[in-house]
């Protein structure tokens, strides 16, 4: 099981989602998608390759990269895709299943 940190957040404790899996980071702290998206994509093709229903994305940082993520995340599971949620009343991550097949 992985985590899939989408962008690096520095500063922010991160370690609870470690529960769900080994944290891997998409992007680092200061890479955004701008002007073209090419180089994101095919970073996040490379590393999102073996996406499973094992496997969970936490959506933190660059919007673009969150979209990009989950697009690819969906297409390499035959549309389904985990999510980490962060609860800041209950201070915890909750998991969230996506179905993209009716």
């Amino acid at each position: 099981m992985t985590v899939f940190i989408v962008q690096e957040m520095r500063g922010r404790d991160i370690t609870d989602a470690a529960e769900f899996g080994d944290l891997e980071i998409l992007l680092p702290a200061k890479e955004q998608a701008s002007f073209s998206t090419q180089p994101t994509v095919r970073k996040m093709i490379r590393k999102l390759s073996k996406f499973t229903d094992e496997d969970y994305l936490l959506l933190a940082g660059d919007p673009a990269g969150i979209a990009i993520a989950a697009a690819l995340a969906a297409q390499n599971n035959m549309g389904r895709f985990k999510v980490l949620k962060w609860d800041r009343l209950e201070q915890q991550y909750y998991p969230l299943e996506v179905n993209l097949n009716f």
